[in-house]
């Protein structure tokens, strides 16, 4: 009786390891909002404008000798940029705490709040508006916009996100997804929001939970954390309930076997 019931305790399959067990066949489950990633004080942008004459648009690149060689994680993958001497990099403008950056030419231009295409539209705006360039093309990046994903992951570590829009999900397969000691119906997500520190926890086995939590699409510097499971943290205590390891169960089915063989011969 007692080897049975620990037999078909240890062949039971965990619930709490597949994601969205709420989702059957053509499921429609509801979305938080898209928050696109705003420009806040303190990020770093590269902006580049190009058009049909190439030396009246490169007035408005602010360009780099360099020798170094880097490579970075991005949201779509993982890339290198490598820089040999004598090459050109773009300079980053840095904005201000006032949530401002110094433009060639258009001097102070307030970014502060707005998305990588809003400062296009805005920047491409300027420069006709003022008939400096005709046909501008403006592209913007973001360089050190990023997430940190901590704890029962494959790979924790932070990772640059050059995308105006990354959920949870795409968060966690950067870092490889969560090992099978992660807490899948815990995920603490923390973002400093107006000067304090928010917390959210995310069901990832409840597609409608978890879709709906403010916390879905992610925003710069924001922190996934994936709590240890029961048996994991148990099994990093060196003085823990060893009752309820596996190893002892298997040791009391062994000897319940045994005393069982000597009974009843």
């Amino acid at each position: 009786m007692t080897i049975a019931a620990f037999m078909a305790v240890s062949c039971s399959t965990p619930k709490g390891i597949t994601y969205m067990q709420d989702l059957g066949d053509n499921t429609v489950v509801a979305v938080a909002a898209e928050r696109a990633i705003h420009i806040r004080p303190d990020d770093k942008l590269t902006i580049v404008v190009k058009s049909k004459d190439p030396a009246l648009s490169d007035l408005f690149n602010l360009t780099l000798n360099v020798n170094r060689a880097s490579s970075e994680k991005l949201a779509t993958g993982v890339s290198s940029r490598n820089y040999t001497s004598g090459s050109e990099s773009l300079m980053s403008y840095t904005v201000t705490p006032e949530g401002d950056i110094d433009f060639p030419v258009l001097g102070k231009l307030h970014v502060e709040g707005m998305t990588r295409s809003e400062l296009s539209g805005f920047i491409k705006g300027e420069l006709m508006g003022r008939d400096l360039v005709k046909d501008p093309v403006v592209t913007v990046e973001f360089l050190n916009t990023g997430i940190s994903v901590l704890g029962e992951v494959a790979e924790p570590g932070r990772y640059d996100m050059n995308t105006d829009r990354l959920n949870v999900l795409q968060a966690l397969a950067l870092a490889g997804d969560l090992t099978m000691s992660g807490m899948r119906e815990n995920v603490l997500v923390m973002r400093e929001e107006n000067g304090k520190m928010v917390s959210y926890r995310l069901n990832l086995t409840d597609a409608n939970q978890m879709a709906s939590s403010p916390a879905f699409y992610l925003q710069q510097d924001d922190i996934i954390y994936v709590e240890p499971n029961a048996i994991r943290k148990r099994s990093q205590t060196v003085n823990g309930n060893n009752v309820l390891n596996a190893s002892f169960w298997i040791s009391v089915a062994s000897l319940a076997a045994s005393v069982a063989t000597l009974i009843f011969r």
